[in-house]
């Protein structure tokens, strides 16, 4: 099994930034968490700033990835070029979408997720932990 795990603006940056919201773990420490806990399972893990790389990045997943695991970040309540890239894909590539802080409870232009729609489930406001908790469900769905 092949997983996509997609990071979108400034997630380069976790550790130091605002680690009250997002925690102190990097990027890198996540990787290695989700590694350990499903050695068997190949993970390609991927963060771009540019909205544009990301949509590429979705669209060439087909016949080359099993599943997305995706932080679009703050494109998460603007971007329907990325909702409808994941979209184009879900047919064969699904993928759940994870956020380190809570959404909803943060500024209300955070509460709506244009993404949510294209995706098969939704993690949110568990720091790093989350993503561990998309993998598992991931890989859970697609042996089913």
């Amino acid at each position: 099994m092949k997983i996509l795990v997609l990071n979108g603006p400034n997630l380069n940056l976790l550790g130091t930034r605002e680690p009250e919201i997002y925690g102190t773990e990097t990027l890198s420490d996540i990787e290695t968490e989700l590694n350990t806990i499903h050695p068997e399972t190949e993970i390609v893990f991927r963060q771009s700033n540019s909205e544009a790389e990301l949509i590429t990045w979705i669209g060439e997943t087909r016949g080359v990835f099993d599943g997305i695991i995706i932080n679009p970040a703050a494109l998460t309540h603007t971007s329907l070029g990325l909702c409808d890239a994941l979209k184009a894909v879900a047919d064969v590539v699904p993928a759940v979408e994870v956020h380190l802080s809570n959404t909803h409870a943060r500024e209300e232009i955070r509460h709506k997720s244009l993404t949510a729609a294209a995706c098969i489930g939704q993690l949110m406001g568990f720091q790093g932990f989350g993503y561990t908790l998309a993998l598992r469900a991931l890989v859970h769905k697609l042996s089913a």
